[in-house]
């Protein structure tokens, strides 16, 4: 059987002290911020940056994420964020995301399903698009 392997993006940052909670750990609302930023990260390594795609008409819309969070990070703490695109077609993708902390400790899970849209509206991409980002998985 042959083993898939999936390219993963890798993204460090530091917890600053108005991300966090009043119990000194980050928030639990600044994670989706934290991931959107790795995605977008991500994207720009891929060479498929959200200013390319927007210039050919194309958004990419969450329409569901689930995080499951196993270790609190603390205020001041660098740690590293794998996201990887598990599955695409012309129409939807699959990412998953995992915080690492600097010990490499895994911190929280996330998957997260996301729609293209063109004109405001699901639409499908193109298979040259697809190829492109067919290469990251």
């Amino acid at each position: 059987m042959k083993k898939e392997i999936l390219v993963s993006f890798v993204y460090k940052r530091k917890i600053f002290s108005y991300e966090c909670d009043i119990y000194g750990h980050l928030n639990n609302a600044n994670y989706l911020h934290v991931f959107e930023e790795a995605r977008s990260e991500a994207l720009d390594e891929t060479g498929i940056s959200i200013s390319f795609l927007n210039s050919k008409g194309i958004s990419i819309f969450v329409t569901e994420s689930t995080i499951k969070y196993k270790k609190s990070l603390e205020k001041g703490e660098v740690y590293k964020v794998e996201s990887k695109i598990l599955k695409i077609n012309r129409l939807r993708s699959t990412w998953s995301q995992q915080i690492f902390d600097s010990d490499g400790n895994l911190c929280c899970d996330f998957i997260l399903e996301a729609v293209f849209v063109k004109g405001r509206k699901p639409g499908r991409i193109d298979n040259e698009l697809l190829e492109l980002f067919k290469k990251f998985i």
